[in-house]
């Protein structure tokens, strides 16, 4: 198989908080929307089990019956099986695509039995020496990379994978493609709470991956680049507005979090449960409907910062 190398231009964008129910879906979804309406080219990666993302774009029944069995990044993951080509895994979800003809937007979905994929790759971990440990860690860590990197290079812009909220494996498996990592996070107490355990978490997995690489053998000439993938800030969301501000109760949380040397969104995703719910039983993200302008202006003012910072 024909193997691409990754060119700077192409730019993989991780998006993680452990904390679940923080919108990260949602400000994955219109993300992309929003990048491929623009004249982007881009991938989305759903590597969460309850598949938000994929449900975001493509119905259920639709899933289930067409892409379930065969055309899911849990295909990739799954070992026991005989490997497939990490680009027939692509889809195109036909709902958006009439807003995105200047650009592009495709998906590979999720799958529910992904969480299963972990616990075998878990058990794929050690060996009998350090060097024989050295290349199991390497190899299960790098199975996301080595998938993207049989892409073209030429046919995205962005890549942007949606993580689970943990830290497993597969969790780790992004981080390690990323050029850069973005968090969602709600103005709240648990939500915050969070952001620091996570950045060292990230450096931890960064320190004990390049220890690894820099473990050389004799009789083996290939090399492992060492990665370093950026923190681009924290996004807060379902963010309620007062005035035109954020309410006061949870002005102190994005403060807090300002403190903590991470860079911090200007723009806010406002909370709009009924909105941004009822999106993905049509198919196509808020900010390409654009039935309420004040939030569709928003989430534009956030990929247009976004832009700036990549």
């Amino acid at each position: 198989m024909f193997y691409f190398i990754m060119k700077e231009n192409m730019k993989v964008i991780s998006i993680i908080n452990y904390k679940g129910g923080v919108g990260k879906t949602t400000l994955t979804a219109n993300l992309a929307g929003e990048l491929a309406y623009r004249g982007k080219k881009v991938l989305m990666i759903d590597l969460d089990p309850q598949a938000s993302l994929t449900f975001s774009f493509i119905k259920p029944e639709e899933w289930k019956e067409h892409i379930a069995s065969t055309q899911t990044i849990k295909n990739w993951f799954n070992t026991k099986k005989k490997e497939v080509a990490f680009a027939d895994l692509i889809i195109e979800p036909l709902n958006a695509k009439s807003y995105t003809t200047k650009g592009k937007l495709h998906l590979i979905s999720s799958h529910l039995e992904l969480i299963n994929v972990d616990l075998e790759l878990a058990t794929k971990l050690g060996g009998a020496n350090l060097q024989q440990a050295k290349e199991n860690f390497i190899k299960v860590h790098r199975r996301l990379i080595t998938g993207i990197n049989q892409i073209d290079p030429n046919l995205y812009d962005l890549i942007l994978i949606d993580c689970p909220p943990n830290f497993n494996i597969v969790t780790k498996n992004a981080i390690v493609a990323s050029d850069y990592i973005l968090i969602p996070a709600k103005p709240d107490y648990l939500s915050t709470l969070g952001i620091d355990y996570l950045k060292k978490s990230l450096d931890r997995l960064v320190k004990e991956y390049n220890e690894y690489c820099e473990i050389e053998d004799d009789d083996d000439d290939s090399s492992i680049s060492k990665i370093s993938p950026k923190i681009l800030g924290v996004i807060f969301t379902m963010v309620q507005f007062y005035g035109g501000e954020p309410i006061s109760a949870i002005r102190p949380f994005i403060s807090q979090t300002k403190k903590l040397g991470i860079h911090v969104f200007e723009n806010y995703f406002r909370e709009n449960k009924t909105l941004f719910a009822d999106a993905p039983q049509y198919g196509i993200p808020v900010v390409l409907e654009g039935r309420r302008a004040d939030i569709v202006k928003e989430i534009e003012n956030f990929v247009t910062e976004f832009e700036r910072l990549i």
